[in-house]
């Protein structure tokens, strides 16, 4: 018995040498063949890449000149005589803007109202026409107002593609922007209805449309909606050097234009435009004493 014990051992031995044996070679073999592992870098991770700049050149030759119409109504810089009552307003207007950007960066302006219907976007159009008549300065304007676009009726020219498109992703830039017959007015229009302004005024492609304009333009003018039904002008004042709030003479009640001025107190509000004054009472009118409608003068 003790013989066959022994036999019995000695074998079990041998198998246990022959298995060790055979894993060695095994482990052997695929330390042998490994092929080195490199991590690699989720696209996450990846150096994100920015869009070149903007050009000028670019600018111009992705939007060339259009055909405008005008409305002589309402366009005051675009009529044949152009110092007609409400056009010196504007000239003044300007001037204090340039007093204001001698000590503060100044270049986007947001044109709002308490209510519909006080004159915000007439405001926008003339200023930017103000702006754009002295020499060798490039003005955009934009119509910010998705809920109710109206600028592009002064202008006589289409509304879409416009904003509202290229906020969606449904347009991109130059396909958007107008460019005047003069040259160096260009203009974003509001584009098609929208059902959901707020949500894309604030999905960042507004503020990077800024940005990539803002070294090539002198100033940028952006008609909002009316402050008081909906918080679309607040949002937009974040995004802009200055705030003008426009009151209608002898309509705008007192306590709502309170109310906005109280609801900018964080904003860049720079004060008030009055518009529709009676001529009698109007800056303007004693310019247009002073400079008849066969006289000249320059801007």
């Amino acid at each position: 018995m003790s013989r066959i014990h022994e036999a019995l051992k000695r074998a079990e031995m041998e198998r246990a040498a022959q298995q060790a044996q055979s894993e060695t070679s095994v482990s052997a073999r695929f330390e042998s063949t490994a092929v080195p592992f490199e991590r690699a870098t989720p696209a996450a991770e990846a150096p994100a890449t920015e869009p070149a700049p903007l050009t000028l050149e670019t600018l111009l030759e992705r939007c060339p000149q259009g055909e405008w119409h005008p409305d002589p109504k309402t366009m005051l810089f675009l009529q044949p005589h152009s110092h007609s009552a409400g056009t010196e307003e504007f000239r003044t207007l300007r001037a204090r803007l340039y007093k204001v950007r001698e000590k503060h960066p100044l270049k986007t302006l947001l044109i709002t109202s308490a209510l519909p219907a006080e004159g915000k976007s007439f405001v926008a159009a003339n200023l930017a026409q103000v702006f754009v008549r002295q020499h060798e300065r490039r003005v955009l304007l934009i119509d910010a107002d998705l809920r109710w676009s109206r600028l592009h009726l002064s202008l006589g020219t289409n509304l879409y593609p416009g904003l509202s498109d290229y906020l969606r992703g449904d347009a991109d830039l130059f396909s958007i922007v107008q460019r005047s017959p003069q040259g160096n007015l260009f203009f974003i229009p509001g584009g098609r209805s929208a059902s959901n302004p707020n949500e894309l005024l604030i999905n960042g492609r507004l503020r990077e449309l800024l940005q990539q304009m803002a070294p090539l333009f002198d100033w940028i003018v952006i008609d909002s909606p009316p402050a008081i039904p909906v918080s679309d002008a607040a949002l937009l004042a974040g995004l802009a050097d200055g705030v003008l709030l426009v009151v209608r003479a002898a309509q705008t009640p007192f306590d709502l234009a309170q109310k906005v001025r109280q609801e900018f107190r964080d904003k860049p509000l720079l004060g008030a435009v009055l518009n529709c004054v009676p001529p009698a009472a109007s800056y303007g009118s004693y310019y247009q004493y002073r400079y008849p409608q066969n006289g000249k003068r320059k801007d």
